[in-house]
């Protein structure tokens, strides 16, 4: 017992962990199971590039079945990166469809705050905005405020919608963005809300709320 107790202790660091050639060429016999690899919580689905579109959207079984947007996956994730508007001093925004895009206008409520900063620190604030409020509306709601379309600005941030296959539960959501406005301010915006709908969501629609979508990204995640 001894001998086997010095073998092993000679397989060790001083640490207690095990030396680099401690186990080499070992074989696994009468195993019944393996445990399944973990999976990472957010699956890519797919990503768009903008390039003057009048607006982005992603329909279920788009682009050949890859655009997911279905009882896949528990909630969607779209990510925004560096979108900018052609025109000036515009909202971007967002609406859901209960028929693959035909119309986007499904009614909704919504709540908005943010916190903004100027370049010169001379000005900051922090507040609800309750004109950016929707009660019942199947209008486009707001992601981000007054963007500019200077060539180095733009809006990131994510939009989270949850159970969007549910024909029992209305689909509540949220997002956050940070963006540059035509005053050089920069806002962090928190939207949340929910679609009052317990129709099935197929689709969700992505635009400015004048001109097009000039450059920038939209990648598509699923949460299992």
């Amino acid at each position: 017992m001894g001998a086997r107790t010095r073998s092993f202790a000679n397989l060790l660091n001083t640490d207690g962990t095990f030396l680099s050639g401690a186990i080499n060429n070992t074989s696994l016999s009468s195993i019944s199971a393996i445990p399944a690899a973990a999976k990472s919580d957010l699956v890519p689905i797919i990503g768009y590039g903008l390039g003057n579109d009048s607006a982005m959207e992603h329909v279920d079984g788009g682009r050949s079945g890859v655009a997911v947007f279905d009882s896949t996956y528990d909630a969607y994730c779209f990510k925004f990166t560096n979108v900018r508007p052609v025109n000036d001093n515009v909202e971007f925004q967002w609406n859901a469809s209960t028929d693959a895009g035909s119309n986007y206008n499904v009614t909704k409520t919504t709540t908005i705050f943010q916190a903004g900063h100027d370049e010169s620190g001379s000005s900051a604030s922090l507040g609800y905005d309750s004109g950016a409020d929707k009660a019942q509306s199947t209008a486009y709601s707001r992601l981000s405020r007054n963007c500019s379309n200077d060539s180095d600005h733009g809006t990131c941030g994510e939009l989270w919608i949850f159970n969007v296959a549910s024909t029992t539960y209305q689909k509540h959501f949220f997002s956050r963005t940070t963006s540059n406005d035509r005053n050089n301010f920069e806002y962090h915006l928190f939207s949340q809300g929910y679609l009052n709908t317990t129709t099935a969501i197929d689709a969700v629609a992505f635009k400015f709320s004048s001109g097009n979508l000039s450059t920038g990204n939209i990648r598509v995640y699923g949460l299992k």
